[in-house]
């Protein structure tokens, strides 16, 4: 029996204007799914403030469709056959923080990823960049206490949103992916729960690029290096 309901994704949670953050998508989608791998698939740009339907069928299947039948985006039962590098050290991880903020080449926009002009809970203000003598992007993140659910854990939209914005920075900083990419698939499994108002470490690394498409490994870990959910992601940069 397909179940089907309503979702909006509010204004502020987006990556490019007007379009819903992917890893928010994606996170909301594997939720639903139930599986403990999930591999999201978009097809469609996902649209913020417009009521879109949620539907589940087969288990551990989702879909996002618009109100014209149009498929935004889809989830199944997935392997990740990933093998993180470790985690740096906290202390390196701030530095590339630290970088991040003052780098003239970095963006300044309201991401809800990365973006610094979001306020604390109202963004995930996740900022990596690199790390030196490595290929690895850093960031230090303490969540804000407002991005927790009721148990006072990160919920999987929030996991998988840490897991988004610090591989297309990879991609772009390492493989040279061109501005304006979006994020094509996210296959990410959580491995243990994430409080919030703990530190935490995202690193992320390429893997591959062919042509427009670029692959990445994003970890989201402890402050000690205890690894928390790791993800694979396919970018896909514009045409030209």
């Amino acid at each position: 029996m397909i179940q089907t309901e309503a979702v909006t994704f509010p204004d502020h949670i987006h990556g490019y204007p007007r379009v819903a953050f992917g890893g928010y998508v994606a996170g909301l989608l594997a939720r639903r799914s139930g599986a403990e791998t999930v591999r999201v698939d978009f097809r469609r740009a996902v649209p913020v403030g417009t009521p879109i339907a949620l539907s589940a069928g087969e288990p551990g299947h989702t879909v996002l469709v618009d109100a014209e039948g149009t498929l935004l985006a889809q989830a199944a039962p997935a392997t990740l056959d990933l093998t993180p590098p470790p985690a740096p050290s906290w202390a390196a991880a701030s530095a590339a923080t630290d970088a991040a903020l003052t780098s003239p080449k970095r963006p300044v926009t309201d991401c809800f990823g990365c973006g610094v002009e979001c306020a604390p809970g109202n963004g995930l203000r996740l900022f990596p960049w690199a790390v030196p003598d490595s290929r690895l992007m850093a960031a230090a993140w303490t969540p804000d206490p407002g991005l927790a659910d009721d148990t006072g854990h990160l919920p999987p939209e929030i996991i998988w949103s840490a897991l988004d914005c610090p591989g297309g920075i990879a991609a772009w900083v390492h493989q040279g992916m061109a501005k304006g990419a979006v994020t094509a698939a996210l296959t990410a499994t959580q491995l243990r729960p994430a409080p919030a108002d703990t530190d935490y470490i995202a690193h992320a690394w390429p893997i591959h690029h062919e042509g427009r498409k670029h692959t990445v490994g994003v970890a989201l870990s402890t402050r000690d290096g205890d690894l928390c959910a790791a993800a694979e992601a396919l970018w896909v940069a514009p045409r030209a």
